[in-house]
């Protein structure tokens, strides 16, 4: 793939606005292990592939949240509902480490990573982590799953949430 660096004729704010256009789900992918506890708000999440059945986050480059998911080698993405707004807030705010997760009901999963009650979630081995600008995308491979079919997901569009 060849990068070519013009420099575009739109600034951040502009790039964000487009974006923002495109209504996406809400997440917070989470980690736990001997590193330690983290979780953060994410709404880059897609599935990559079938089969091998593997998905996709990109962080922020520069978080705590990347590092400790490389080490502890798995994470968790926890699919937020209409009704968990008020999670989305809170581990979309500055890094606190697991002092995120006092107060909330979580139980870990099979790969140690939390998994918020109420949320359908996806379980996953690091397979992957490329650098891309600001952030680095970790592609991990699905070890476990669960979903309600009922649950009305948490959109974000436009800078407002939304419920589907």
């Amino acid at each position: 793939m060849t990068s070519v660096q013009e420099e575009p004729p739109f600034d951040s704010t502009e790039l964000r606005r487009a974006l923002g256009a495109f209504a996406t789900g809400v997440t917070v992918v989470t980690t736990g292990g001997p590193a330690g506890l983290y979780g953060v708000t994410a709404n880059s999440f897609t599935s990559v592939s079938l089969e091998p059945p593997l998905v996709l986050v990109c962080l922020r480059r520069r978080g705590s949240g990347r590092a400790l998911i490389a080490a502890n080698g798995a994470f968790a993405v926890n699919i937020l509902t209409a009704d968990q707004e008020d999670l989305c807030r809170r581990f979309a705010r500055a890094d606190r480490g697991s002092a995120m997760f006092d107060g909330i009901e979580h139980r870990p999963g099979r790969t140690g990573s939390p998994i918020l009650a109420g949320a359908a979630h996806v379980e996953c081995r690091v397979a992957a982590v490329q650098a891309a600008g600001d952030h680095v995308v970790v592609v991990g491979h699905v070890l476990a799953l669960a979903v309600d079919p009922e649950a009305t997901p948490l959109l974000f569009h436009a800078g407002r949430f939304l419920a589907a």
